[in-house]
């Protein structure tokens, strides 16, 4: 707590006064012009904004592309049919996982691709995704599935994929 003071108001301008001098305004009168302020933008309109335009460009999954009981699979031109059969009998062991489940398809997209990157990075051959059968999609259907499904076959990274055996 501060201590009060035994100077009025009227004393310490007074005695601010008698510090500072005769004081004269600088002639010219020049000031800096004032900028004029920006404009409010909504910050989660932009995102949305954001969002539609990458979808746009990248194509968004079409929840028709893919059924649920739909088994996935796409491979490049590179991979022999010997790796292709034994990549859907799951005779490759998961170095790494990554589950989607309860994304949004925007933080899906940006973690599997994160997720595949990284994977890349440690020079992994055999990974699994997650993505859950959408029943928590309603009638949209599997939206993460179609997503999946779409992005990998994008990515240049990816050299081929199927669905998981039941078993797994």
């Amino acid at each position: 707590m501060r201590k009060k003071s035994k100077h009025s108001n009227s004393d310490d301008a007074a005695l601010f006064r008698e510090m500072i001098g005769d004081v004269q305004p600088i002639s010219g009168g020049r000031r800096l012009p004032e900028k004029p302020r920006p404009k409010p933008h909504a910050k989660f309109s932009q995102q949305d904004e954001a969002n539609v335009l990458d979808e746009m460009l990248t194509g968004g999954p079409d929840p028709h592309d893919v059924a649920t009981g739909d088994e996935l699979e796409f491979h490049r031109a590179h991979v022999t049919r010997k790796v292709r059969r034994q990549l859907r009998r799951g005779n490759y062991s998961i170095q790494e996982e990554i589950d989607l489940h309860g994304m949004t398809l925007f933080e899906a997209r940006d973690a599997l691709r994160e997720f595949i990157v990284e994977c890349c990075d440690m020079r992994l051959g055999c990974v699994r995704v997650v993505h859950g059968k959408g029943l928590g999609s309603g009638h949209r259907g599997p939206v993460l599935k179609a997503g999946v499904n779409r992005w990998l076959r994008r990515w240049d990274e990816v050299a081929a994929f199927c669905s998981a055996r039941p078993q797994d």
